[in-house]
Formats: C-alpha cells, structure tokens, sequence
C-alpha cells in the first residue's frame, strides 16, 4: 500500500473508533475527576449504632476533595464573595469566633499560614464556600464511609494502628499550631489528613436533633443520645467513631472551633 493509502487507512480508523465510542452501545469515555478530589465507589457498610430501620448504610459512588480546604483558599473565596468576609457575616450564620486568628478580613497574618487547614469557619461558611465551587459538603454517611479506611483497606475500623494512631490524636491537648494539609500519608482512597489534623464538617451534623425531639426516647434518633447510643453501639472498640458522633451532636450551624475545618464533596458522574 501506498503511503497515501497508510494515511488514509488511518484517518478512517480514527473516525471509525470515534464514531463507536459516540455510539449508544461503544465504549464510553472514563469521566474526568478533578485533580483535587478523588473518586469514592459506592458501597454498603454496617453502621456504628443498631437501628432496626437501617441495619446497613448504603453509599453512592461520589468525589471527595483529597485534602481539606486551606486559609489560602478560603482566603480567595472571601475576596470574591464580600458577604462572608469576617466583619460582614451576620452573628446568625457564624459566630463571634469565625476566622478570629486571621489578621484581618483579608489578610492571613503569622497565625495562619496559608497551607494549614482553615478552621473557626461555620457550617453555613463551609456550605458556601463548596456551592461557590460548584461542589457540596459530604454527608455523614459518606464521611463516615471513608473514615472506616486504613492505608491498605477501605473497610478496617478495628485495625489497631489505625485505632491508636487516632485516639493519640484525640488525646492530644490543643491549641497549638496546626500542621500543613497533606503532610500525612493518604489513606486507602488517597485522602490526606481525614483523621489527624482537624476535625470536619459535614452536611447533616445534627440530623439526629432533626429527625426527633430531644424531649422524645422513642423517637428513631434516640437510639443516637447518651446511654442508648453506647447500648446501641455494635461494636464498642469503635470508640473513634463514638467520639466523631458525640461531638458532631454538640455542634450548631453557626458555631466555629479552632480545630474544626471541612473539605468538599460532589456528586459522581452517571456510570462513573
């Protein structure tokens, strides 16, 4: 065959291969995940308290930031978006201590170093600023989901140098300087720093004040309070786990914790 007809012979390939993966039955191209998040397949897993109406957590597949969101980048937000500035944003959706170590509204300072985790923002801020990136905070079943992974394993809530390397963590007084986001290894999933460095928010904190009222024990987010929640613990061993729970009920939308930051989440792609 002639060098013409090699040439030809090519561009029919390509348009042929192009046409297949166009088509309703041809290979569909891999969806692209951003470089800052990474993919979560779906997946089921037994959850930290016994209710008969969910003896299992179903999770869809979903994209997760692999690290959490830094002062540098909150910092961008608030210069695009004035209202959630530190002087602007009403006592209702923060309190008195959002980004209270930042220098000024725009500006860091030397106690906030622009790769250490934003911290002292609230629930409504961090719901901002993930709608702002076209992204959402990651719901309680779905943090919880990857928080069961270890290094090697998605599913090991009982491996024993994860258990210590976390309660070390909790029993760390605070108060001192945060360490820069993804200085510890990734984990299973390639997420840095979901145990560690801060604690996070996610959409429904509180959804077990939501579901019931707190006067009522026979609610179904009972089981969630006190006494039944270490009676309905499945495994008591997961005492991280007991501990993420409590302190995620303690919470209100507008409160702000020197400990407590967030990263974003977004819905997977059909088929991805």
């Amino acid at each position: 065959m002639s060098p013409a007809g090699h040439r030809l012979g090519a561009v029919a390939g390509a348009a042929l291969s192009a046409l297949l993966c166009a088509a309703p039955g041809g290979a569909q191209p891999t969806p692209r995940v951003p470089p800052d998040m990474r993919a979560i397949r779906a997946g089921t897993y037994v959850p930290f308290y016994r209710l008969a109406a969910q003896p299992t957590v179903t999770v869809r597949a979903f994209l997760l930031d692999a690290r959490p969101v830094t002062n540098a980048a909150f910092l961008d937000f608030v210069r695009a978006h004035a209202g959630w500035q530190r002087a602007r944003t009403r006592r209702l959706f923060a309190d008195g201590g959002y980004l209270s170590h930042w220098e000024s509204d725009l500006s860091l300072g030397p106690r906030a170093a622009p790769d250490q985790p934003v911290t002292r923002v609230s629930w409504f801020a961090a719901r901002a600023f993930c709608r702002a990136r076209g992204r959402r905070l990651p719901t309680e079943a779905e943090w919880e989901y990857v928080a069961r992974a270890s290094e090697v394993a998605p599913d090991a809530p009982r491996d024993p140098a994860t258990i210590a390397r976390i309660m070390a963590w909790y029993g760390r007084p605070g108060g001192g300087a945060l360490a820069s986001v993804g200085a510890a290894r990734p984990d299973y999933w390639g997420l840095h720093d979901l145990h560690g460095l801060i604690w996070e928010w996610v959409e429904d904190f509180n959804s077990a004040l939501v579901v019931t009222d707190s006067r009522d024990n026979t609610g179904p987010g009972a089981a969630r309070f006190c006494g039944a929640a270490s009676l309905g613990a499945r495994d008591t061993d997961e005492y991280p786990t007991f501990m993420r729970y409590a302190f995620r009920q303690s919470l209100r939308g507008s409160y702000t914790v020197g400990n407590l930051g967030f990263r974003c989440a977004a819905d997977a792609a059909p088929g991805g």
